[in-house]
């Protein structure tokens, strides 16, 4: 089963009108909808958004030049809040694999207040900002700029708050079926982004030869 295009037009206008959980919950989860049904429709939206992404991308450079500047830089700071920090910490795991000084804004073990004390020309700052949009992490990237780092916003509309910050913007759709925008897009271009990056950054290899050495010697990992 597929949504017809009038469904996928109505979800596709909900998704930019509907700003809460509740609204869209109301407005897309029937009580009387059978499980297939909703199963059908939630797996039609991610495919179909997935898609979308991966068309966009082909065509659009921004993910390329993101993945530059986070190559160029001495320290990659990576921030989001709410949600988003779910995927900040995607980022920073994969990214450290094979970059070092990559840093996840966390406010507990690294602060906003204490990077923004101490903002170099050659830092970047990655800032995932999703709606409901996070004040914190578009008043840090704001500050962040203002004291001559690079800002990269990865977020889901070309308007959205971070947009007028960020030296590049990745525009990464979120059209959902369910109360909870998709974070499936959002996923599948942190993978690309960590594969680009690592990709192109010269010491990648030994670093993780490295890192593979020392969990051996942490006995980190079943057998």
């Amino acid at each position: 089963m597929t949504l017809d295009e009038t469904q996928i037009q109505s979800t596709e206008s909900d998704n930019r009108s509907l700003v809460s959980p509740r609204d869209r919950y109301a407005a897309r989860l029937q009580m009387n909808m059978s499980a297939a049904n909703l199963r059908a429709r939630v797996l039609d939206a991610e495919l179909r958004n997935l898609q979308r992404t991966f068309d966009h991308l082909g065509e659009d450079d921004s993910l390329v030049r993101a993945a530059s500047g986070i190559v160029s830089a001495r320290r990659r700071f990576i921030v989001g809040a709410g949600k988003s920090l779910a995927h900040a910490t995607l980022l920073a795991w994969d990214l450290s694999a094979g970059l070092g000084q990559v840093l996840l804004v966390d406010e507990v073990t690294v602060r906003s207040l204490d990077v923004l004390l101490d903002v170099r020309p050659s830092d970047v700052l990655v800032a995932f900002s999703f709606r409901r949009y996070q004040r914190r992490t578009v008043t840090v990237a704001e500050e962040f700029a203002a004291q001559g780092g690079v800002v990269i916003g990865i977020t889901d509309a070309p308007d959205a708050p971070i947009a007028r910050i960020a030296h590049e913007v990745v525009v990464v759709p979120t059209v959902s079926a369910s109360y909870a925008d998709s974070p499936t897009a959002v996923a599948a271009v942190i993978h690309l982004l960590t594969t680009l990056t690592t990709a192109s950054a010269k010491g990648a290899r030994r670093r993780l030869a490295e890192r593979e050495r020392l969990h051996q010697a942490l006995d980190t990992y079943l057998e």
